[in-house]
């Protein structure tokens, strides 16, 4: 292994999964991008190089289809129609669209919805003393505000937690052919789901975010059929992704820390913004985003060639004591708290308001109504690097 490479960086060890933040910091100490054999992508785990790497416009979001194209037609579409696999000038025109049906008040509408979804979830466990953080709360949560954003009936929203988890397996270097076919198999069946729901809201338009994307028009430009579709799936599966891990990952996190477990509990609403921010920095529940240079760039302190990938580390960068002060440690209060955990440059998440505002809401309501919540047992993670989060987490009070 040369200095070029990153060593240590290993996705078949369970230690590093475990525990990915020591290998980040020797990579940090680098002082710039590093090669990554087995993954064929220089990796940039410096909070600046990382940084540089989201918003480099040499550096593009290129997605490459999976072959053979007649077993992947439908999932390659998915991701090539998406504003995250887009560059300018279509993703330019998609996120201008996009982001006029959001500016019609859907976030700020669910403000109490939000709340009263929560606090059902919570009156379902309380008399039972136990509670899976994930599979009672953090994973439900979010497929319901987005099934009401988009206009899911209530009886069908048990499909989508279970397509989303099927589609975003094929994010992960280590797939199984089984995963490969029920990701295949999720794609179909959301394209279809959606693309009859949009039929159905073109002729009866509702106060549903579909129904704004069907009809939502920018200088004469309009959403495709397969674009609408293609916004919804990555609604769903980024969105509640983001909120699932980073409420577990963050959760866990404040839990065995004790004393800002208990400043939260002092001032929950109070306190909720900066605490969020905290979960996202402090254990990102995306740990990594690929960027394909479209021609020779200098950036990260190497130069990439056209063709190339480079990879910014977000949950390194996250780390990086060049910027955060005691950035091993947690803490609730930090402000400024300038994460990328939400990514930067055009591919900034367009559903950050979104995932803040589950996040923030979900979090004091749980400290609020269990006063003395603790770990149960100890937390099950998944066995995953690039989205990471908790399989299980069971607490009691």
């Amino acid at each position: 292994m040369t200095d070029d490479q990153a060593a240590g960086f290993d996705l078949g060890s369970a230690e590093f999964v475990r525990d990915p933040y020591p290998v980040f910091a020797a990579l940090r100490s680098q002082g710039r991008a590093l090669w990554h054999e087995e993954l064929g992508l220089w990796l940039a785990a410096r909070h600046a190089d990382a940084d540089a790497v989201l918003r480099h416009r040499r550096l593009g979001r290129i997605f490459t289809p999976r072959e053979p194209p007649d077993l992947w037609d439908t999932f390659n579409w998915l991701h090539a129609e998406s504003i995250l696999d887009s560059e300018p000038p279509k993703h330019t025109r998609l996120r201008a669209l996009v982001a006029k049906a959001f500016a019609r008040g859907h976030i700020e509408r669910l403000r109490p919805r939000v709340r009263a979804l929560a606090g059902g979830l919570l009156d379902a466990v309380e008399p039972s003393g136990t509670l899976d953080a994930i599979a009672d709360y953090a994973e439900p949560l979010p497929v319901m505000v987005i099934a009401e954003l988009l206009g899911v009936p209530e009886e069908d929203r048990h499909l989508l937690r279970p397509w989303s988890q099927a589609i975003v397996k094929m994010y992960e270097y280590e797939r199984t052919p089984e995963q490969q076919v029920a990701a295949r198999q999720a794609g179909q069946e959301f394209a279809d789901y959606v693309v009859a729901m949009a039929v159905q809201r073109r002729a009866q338009p509702g106060d549903d975010l579909v129904s704004h994307l069907a009809s939502v028009e920018d200088g004469g430009e309009r959403l495709s059929e397969r674009e609408l579709v293609a916004t919804c799936v990555l609604l769903l599966n980024a969105g509640h992704e983001a909120s699932v891990n980073g409420f577990g990952n963050g959760l866990v996190t404040l839990l065995r820390n004790p004393e800002e477990l208990t400043r939260l509990q002092r001032d929950p609403w109070g306190l909720a913004p900066t605490a969020v921010e905290e979960f996202l920095r402090f254990d990102a529940p995306l740990q990594l985003f690929e960027r394909t240079a479209k021609e020779d760039v200098d950036v990260a302190g190497i130069r990439v060639v056209a063709g190339q990938k480079i990879a910014a580390l977000l949950g390194a960068a996250n780390r990086d004591p060049a910027v955060f002060a005691d950035a091993d440690r947690f803490d609730a209060t930090r402000d400024p708290n300038p994460h990328i955990g939400f990514g930067a440059g055009i591919h900034f998440c367009l559903g950050a308001p979104l995932a803040r505002l589950e996040l923030q809401t979900s979090v004091p309501m749980l400290v609020e109504r269990f006063p003395g919540l603790r770990l149960a047992a100890e937390p099950t993670l998944r066995p995953t690097f690039v989205l990471r989060g908790y399989e299980s987490v069971p607490l009691t009070w």
